[in-house]
């Protein structure tokens, strides 16, 4: 009897890929100059784009990889309104005027990309499910009914709280000690959402080169040569505007970026199609579920309602997706034990970008514009700011944000290379076990 939790035709590519393979776009040559070059196919380089594009700038996006190759087609398709830090604690950093719009504006991340989405016709399973937020213990579930309850005055989400003798009809597990739900936060195939916005760019104009590596990013050196030259292995381009859109694959091209954020390996599996009535049992409204848990899981039912793809942090520094789908298995079957059977259809993983703040950052270092730094909540916020600094690069003043300019934070002797994450995903590994 084989003891691996892979099916045998387990594929080690995002399940998403399935569906929506990585496009093969057209071989073209590098214009020698455009108004604007974006750094990153993902949703925030895109966003970017299509802003520029649309207002008539000529704009050139270059990626390594293929287009979406990145955690943007590698993500769990969760939108919530992705700020992390609770308003209090951001009173206290920040001040009570500042903190008010940066909670605003992860609200209007979520309202616009659902709004984005239906205005452009992008078929990709967008759905207003709602989110179960789990308490892996008493003690979180206080806190989180005490939040959900006493929320900021003229900052009120909607929320309910779901005591754990009522969780079962949002969750089919007692491993939880209920929870809150946010019936306002969505689910999206986030493949058929890239692809989507794919199409929109290159309609507008924008021409989407991918496998070609930016090098070397060099300002002018004159005011008649103002700008930029962006050097690749496959020519140079001079640019007026460069955008830097490359978040958990940010590297030794922005050294000053680099050492901002922290790349974190975000891990999931797809298990094969389930029997009929077991998604029913475990996820019977169609919730995105995510948990208090510092080392976090997150999870969903496939849009077809087949399969559970589940997420979470199992590794400091394993990109190898057989070593960590067996441990997401495990932690699967811990909270389902019925699902201890179930083969894994697809196993990958991808690189979200912390910051030091955990927040999102958006600014201008060395006239290169930027945003990074979501937290693990990119679909919706990495959209909604690259919207933003497409519209900063035109000089509109809507483009404005309340994260613009914050203090961006690094630490003595980071320089991109996070060595002090293993120890810190031990630690709260075992604070979790200890339900502090």
């Amino acid at each position: 009897m084989s003891t691996t939790p892979f099916a045998a035709d387990a594929r080690m590519v995002p399940y998403w890929w399935d569906h929506v393979p990585r496009p093969h776009l057209p071989d073209v040559a590098l214009p020698p100059e455009v108004d604007v070059l974006v750094v990153g196919s993902g949703y925030t380089g895109l966003h970017a784009a299509l802003q520029t594009a649309r207002a008539g700038r000529s704009t050139l996006v270059l990626d390594a990889e293929d287009a979406g190759w990145g955690c943007s087609t590698r993500n769990g398709g969760q939108v919530s309104t992705s700020i992390k830090p609770g308003f209090a604690e951001l009173a206290r950093r920040h001040g009570e005027a500042r903190s008010r719009e940066i909670m605003r504006e992860g609200q209007r991340s979520l309202q616009w990309l659902g709004e984005f989405i239906t205005d452009e016709g992008i078929d990709c399973d967008w759905g207003v499910v709602g989110r179960f937020h789990a308490a892996h213990n008493a003690r979180q579930f206080e806190l989180l009914a005490h939040a959900a309850t006493h929320q900021a005055p003229g900052l009120e989400v909607p929320a309910e709280v779901v005591p754990r003798a009522e969780q079962r009809r949002e969750i089919g597990t007692e491993a939880y000690w209920g929870g809150v739900l946010y019936p306002a936060h969505a689910s999206v195939d986030p493949a058929r959402y890239h692809q989507g916005l794919l199409q929109r760019a290159q309609a507008a104009g924008a021409t989407v080169v991918p496998r070609c590596a930016v090098n070397r990013i060099e300002r002018g050196g004159t005011q008649r040569t103002a700008g930029h030259l962006v050097h690749t292995a496959r020519g140079t381009v001079r640019a007026r505007d460069v955008v830097v859109a490359t978040n958990g694959y940010t590297g030794p091209l922005t050294p000053w970026l680099r050492r901002r954020v922290i790349p974190i390996g975000s891990y999931i599996i797809a298990t094969e199609p389930l029997a009929p009535g077991v998604i029913e049992r475990l996820i019977p409204r169609n919730r995105i579920v995510s948990d208090t848990r510092r080392v976090v899981y997150y999870y969903r039912a496939s849009p077809d309602r087949q399969r559970i793809l589940f997420g979470g942090r199992v590794s400091t520094d394993e990109t190898d997706p057989r070593v960590s789908g067996p441990l997401l298995h495990a932690d699967l079957a811990a909270l389902f034990p019925e699902l201890a059977a179930a083969r894994i259809s697809h196993s990958w993983a991808g690189f979200v970008a912390y910051t030091f703040d955990t927040l999102a950052h958006v600014g201008c270092h060395d006239g290169v514009h930027y945003a990074m730094g979501y937290c693990g909540s990119g679909v919706g916020m990495g959209s909604y700011l690259g919207m933003r600094i497409g519209q900063q690069v035109l000089g509109r003043a809507e483009g404005r944000t309340a994260f613009d300019e914050l203090p961006f934070q690094t630490r003595p002797l980071y320089t991109g290379r996070p060595w002090f994450l293993a120890a810190s995903v031990r630690w709260y590994r075992w604070l979790d076990s200890r339900g502090v």
